[in-house]
């Protein structure tokens, strides 16, 4: 059994189906990239993981024990981080309140996250401590939303989108960032389009289409498998 296990799982909204007896298995300390178009599944995927959106059928196990069912409180205590596609940090929050209001003191660990552990990670969210969220870049507000989810002290980060929207210089660092996060010990599964971002930073990839997973090797062989790209990643 794997660290993180999501086992036939099909996912509606409402009438709608959207997902169609998707499995993926994560191991522990892996970067494990979901990419796929606009509208593939993958949101849905991450809201079916996190409790947003639960699967009607098929189920998600995290560590040996099944969470599907559960209210996304409830398995983001257990462990899992969500950081949205739409960032959503407190507008009217310092960078700092932002991160204090998401510390978790209640969870044991060993090393937990703390502001100034974030900070040496995005020394940029240190320089900008007392701006507000609402001042800042979309390249900040990404680092802020990533920074602000580690202080809850996950062990696997869900990371949706990640490098939509930002400049190419921010992408790079931040697929340095991921790279670090996952040296701290944190797994990490990202829903990407960006198939170059994915292949700096993943060990792993699953293509997903119109709501099924079409694909799954490692990222080497996804780059060298032309026919793949092509069908579904339109590269």
């Amino acid at each position: 059994m794997a660290y993180l296990d999501l086992n036939v799982i099909n996912t509606y909204y409402g009438r709608s189906h959207i997902l169609f007896d998707v499995s993926l298995s994560i191991e522990k300390g892996e970067v494990v990239s979901l990419i796929g178009r606009n509208g593939a599944g993958k949101s849905t995927t991450f809201r079916s993981i996190i409790g947003l959106t639960p699967p009607r059928t098929g189920e998600v196990i995290f560590k040996g024990e099944r969470i599907s069912g559960l209210r996304a409180f409830r398995i983001c205590r257990k462990g899992i981080g969500f950081v949205p596609e739409d960032r959503r940090c407190f507008p009217d929050l310092t960078v700092r309140e932002n991160l204090e209001v998401a510390a978790r003191r209640e969870k044991a660990t060993d090393t937990p996250w703390t502001v100034e552990r974030v900070y040496d990670l995005f020394p940029r969210l240190r320089e900008r401590e007392r701006n507000l969220g609402s001042q800042l870049s979309g390249g900040e507000q990404q680092m802020l939303t990533i920074a602000r989810t580690l202080m809850t002290n996950p062990e696997v980060l869900l990371l949706d989108e990640p490098s939509e929207g930002l400049a190419p210089l921010i992408v790079s660092l931040l697929a340095e960032m991921i790279l670090r996060i996952r040296k701290e010990g944190v797994t990490v599964l990202l829903a990407e389009q960006n198939l170059h971002f994915c292949a700096k930073v993943s060990d792993r990839a699953f293509v997903i289409d119109k709501g099924s997973v079409k694909y799954e090797g490692t990222m080497k062989e996804l780059l060298a498998d032309d026919g793949i790209k092509e069908k579904y990643l339109a590269v």
